[in-house]
């Protein structure tokens, strides 16, 4: 924690792990017995009232819109120095130990994210890392599970969707959640749709629809998000890998009419989708508005992932420069780089 909490602000670090070293972690995770947070008994004594400010003030942070991440980001990184200060130079008993070790996890698994969407992947990857391990200390199989599934996630953005889906087929041996395992599943889906597997797409697709219609269990705080809007976008993102742009476009349009305000940054990302499925259908006008929508909601809450998704996508608009809107579209582009 120490390690990734100093690389935030080292802008010489570039490099991700290797799929074999996220394997490794993974399967480490999977098959070892977490070593629970032990009693502490030297240093000056947590006050578990400070725990349950640090708990509840985070959770506030985690909660407001992506849009204020240029304020809040800097806020959580203090409470994880915080936190992580209290552990290494602090005096607690084994359930503050656990406390402590459990809001690590979240806050490094929330400044993992924050970093993706900076496009600061080397940092992002060593805070998942950080999150595994303060989870598996604080006996959390599903935040475990949930961060490693964020590194698979990446993984996929990057263009690895194999190491992706052997780490969520780990992560997967753990976890407990009806939701947890509803969004992992999900994730594993999108990966083998990335690698043209339809049948292992669709029989995944299948249980996470399952799971996330069925369950009435509380779903952890770093997956409560999960919805049935997730779902459907994400089947029609699995659909345009799987060549049926027309379905695709219909579970995409249903996904992002349920998406609240509050999660502008998933809608930026949902909208490139339904951009990229209207233009494999040849509704290229309307492709071209969507991706503008999409790049100015990235642009507004400074998500550069989500804006080089857009640029991305627009390289496809090049040659129908002609067709109404995708001159305004690759304008607004250009002003990007």
């Amino acid at each position: 924690m120490r390690k990734a909490s100093q690389m935030a602000v080292d802008r010489r670090t570039f490099l991700t792990y290797t799929p074999a070293a996220l394997g490794a972690l993974a399967l480490e995770w999977a098959t070892i017995d977490p070593a629970l947070a032990a009693t502490s008994t030297s240093g000056r004594p947590v006050d578990p009232a400070l725990v349950d400010w640090l708990e509840s003030s985070a959770r506030d942070l985690t909660s407001l819109p992506t849009a204020h991440r240029q304020y809040t980001g800097p806020l959580l990184h203090g409470h994880l120095t915080t936190v992580i200060e209290l552990l290494e130079q602090g005096s607690y008993s084994h359930a503050v130990g656990i406390r402590l070790h459990s809001l690590a996890a979240s806050l490094s698994q929330t400044l993992a994210w924050h970093r993706f969407d900076y496009e600061h992947h080397a940092v992002a990857n060593r805070y998942w890392h950080a999150a595994v391990h303060a989870a598996h200390q604080a006996g959390d199989r599903d935040m475990g599970a949930g961060a490693l599934s964020d590194i698979a996630y990446q993984s996929m953005w990057l263009g690895q969707p194999r190491a992706a889906a052997d780490n969520l087929e780990h992560a997967l041996s753990r976890t407990i959640n009806p939701t947890a395992r509803s969004l992992l599943f999900l994730r594993k889906a999108r990966a083998h749709a990335m690698l043209h597997e339809a049948r292992a797409c669709y029989r995944d697709l299948a249980q996470a629809e399952k799971l996330l219609d069925s369950t009435t269990d509380t779903a952890p705080q770093w997956c409560f998000w999960m919805s049935p809007a997730d779902l459907a976008v994400d089947t029609g993102r699995c659909l345009i890998d799987l060549g049926q742009p027309g379905r695709a476009h219909d579970q995409i349009s249903q996904g992002v009419t349920l998406l609240p305000t509050a999660r502008d940054k998933t809608k930026a990302v949902f909208l490139a989708y339904k951009a990229e499925s209207l233009l494999a259908q040849g509704d290229i006008a309307q492709a071209a508005l969507l991706a503008r929508q999409s790049l100015g909601l990235a642009q507004q809450i400074g998500a550069s992932r989500c804006i080089q998704q857009v640029r991305d996508l627009s390289a496809t608009f090049a040659p129908l420069s002609s067709e109404q809107g995708v001159d305004r579209l690759l304008y607004d582009v250009a002003l990007t780089n």
